[in-house]
């Protein structure tokens, strides 16, 4: 991968946040501040360590996406964000907690829907793509095996495209990390349908 399609599918993705960014802004009810997404090309031992360093400090909302890519979302909520939007969207005064009862996860379920779902429409939009996202869920345990369909075997270098970014509201600045991976098949789409074309003159402009 080249710096241009670097900065090419960072542009991608910068879109499909930004909208992202605007349907969560509408939940919280405050101005959402979305992050230049960094996008790395991780050894698999590296991404497991990061995925469980996240879990152990917030509550995880996975997604997959399916069709002609696969990947899956993570959303990670801090105590601070479950507390704020069980009392926005809840009416509910609840302490900073990890904790969730029935209604705090099907909220988390539901923001992590809009939010995947607008990125993904994005994606598909832009890449011409047939892809969808599947029903948010709350996985238990461990989140590393969760991710293993998107590992790659062993024979093959161990690399996965994942991208991180984080929404921040401008008074509090409470991250609310997203991470979205995808395995090298579908890595290798993405970068086929850039060289395929012009993609800056003919997409961007669209």
């Amino acid at each position: 991968m080249t710096e241009l399609e670097r900065d090419i599918i960072r542009e991608i993705l910068n879109i499909g946040l930004a909208r992202a960014a605007d349907s969560f802004a509408v939940i919280a009810q405050e101005r959402v501040l979305l992050e230049v997404p960094n996008i790395d090309l991780l050894m698999s031992d590296d991404i497991i360590h990061r995925v469980r360093d996240y879990q152990g400090r917030h509550v995880a909302i996975q997604s997959d996406i399916r069709g002609d890519f696969n990947g899956t979302t993570l959303m990670f909520f801090s105590g601070e964000h479950v507390q704020r939007l069980s009392r926005v969207c809840l009416r509910m005064q609840t302490s900073e907690t990890l904790d969730l009862n029935e209604l705090q996860e099907s909220l988390l379920l539901e923001i992590s829907n809009i939010i995947t779902g607008a990125l993904v429409t994005q994606l598909a939009n832009i890449l011409k793509a047939n892809i969808y996202g599947a029903p948010p869920t709350a996985p238990r345990g461990d989140l590393a095996a969760h991710l293993q369909s998107l590992l790659p075997e062993q024979q093959l270098q161990p690399l996965i495209f994942s991208v991180i970014t984080q929404f921040s509201d401008r008074d509090n600045t409470v991250e609310l990390p997203l991470m979205l991976f995808f395995d090298r098949v579908t890595f290798g789409k993405i970068l086929d349908i850039i060289r395929s074309y012009d993609f800056l003159g003919s997409q961007m402009s669209a």
